[in-house]
């Protein structure tokens, strides 16, 4: 297993209990290969392992995105359609989310550029037009230009409810905004699927105490990334590679909506833990 962190120094590759500094590397350039697995050991196989403990607990670590666009998909889960419906049925829009659930066209959106997306124990932000506002919880994919799935990663895709509630037409707004998007805290590295038993979890934290917890498995999607990312490449190119986001299990309550220095836990099974604070 392979691991890559994006730092203020450079690349940190994490394989076999060990940590690498990838010197002289540039990000961009290293996260865009087909082969990134095997760069990375290439480089480590000649390279002596950090003498002091790494982390990201430890060492602050930055968002993974350079020149990557970020995108993600919707209603990709059963509970993500019913939330969808319920909150667009008053615009008359309730049966869009379930259309789209069930049609062979997945919904696709961009979501956010580089400057807009935060790291691990970075603030993600909630609108100031917004009443209902919400985490969502995603494995997100790291796509190579040639459209090949080549590592994983946690995302957080942050939604204001009532906006994209009002009228579906709204999503961009409900959706892409600065500090929109939290991704990391690292990149899974490996050319094998993750197993459909992989476990996301979320928990927010207000106050010292859980305010919410939940989880799914990645059983309960319905379309496989191999799908999304086909419908993503259709008549579309990424030079320098991009970040899907692939759509959420873990819908808070109704009445539940972020508040300001909440604290937001996603964990994935394999990947790590990305803690993110409402600013």
């Amino acid at each position: 297993m392979i691991k890559i962190y994006r730092t203020q120094r450079g690349i940190v590759a994490e394989t076999n209990g060990s940590c690498y500094a990838l010197e002289n590397t540039d990000w961009d350039d290293f996260t865009t290969r087909d082969d990134i697995a095997g760069a990375v050991r290439e480089r480590i196989d000649n390279a002596e392992p950090l003498s002091t403990p790494f982390s990201p607990e430890i060492t602050p670590v930055l968002s993974p995105v350079g020149s990557q666009e970020v995108w993600a998909a919707g209603v990709t889960y059963h509970r993500s359609r019913d939330a969808r419906m319920e909150e667009a049925s008053a615009a008359g829009g309730g049966d869009f989310y379930d259309r789209v659930y069930d049609a062979e066209r997945p919904e696709l959106f961009f979501k956010a550029t580089a400057h807009r997306a935060v790291g691990h124990r970075q603030g993600v932000r909630i609108r100031g037009d917004s009443n209902w506002n919400v985490p969502e919880p995603e494995l997100t994919l790291l796509i190579s230009p040639s459209s090949r799935i080549i590592g994983y990663t946690i995302g957080n895709d942050m939604s204001s409810r009532d906006i994209e509630g009002k009228n579906p037409l709204y999503l961009p707004q409900a959706k892409v905004y600065n500090q929109c998007a939290a991704l990391g805290p690292g990149i899974l590295i490996t050319d094998e699927a993750l197993p459909n038993t992989t476990e996301i979890r979320m928990k927010v934290t207000r106050g010292g105490e859980i305010c919410f917890s939940g989880a799914t498995r990645l059983s309960k999607m319905k379309r496989k990334p191999e799908e999304l990312v086909a419908f993503l490449f259709r008549y579309n190119s990424f030079p320098n590679g991009c970040y899907l986001m692939t759509g959420t299990g873990v819908v808070p309550p109704d009445g539940f909506s972020l508040q300001s220095s909440d604290e937001i836990r996603i964990s994935i099974d394999g990947i790590g833990t990305l803690v993110n604070f409402v600013t």
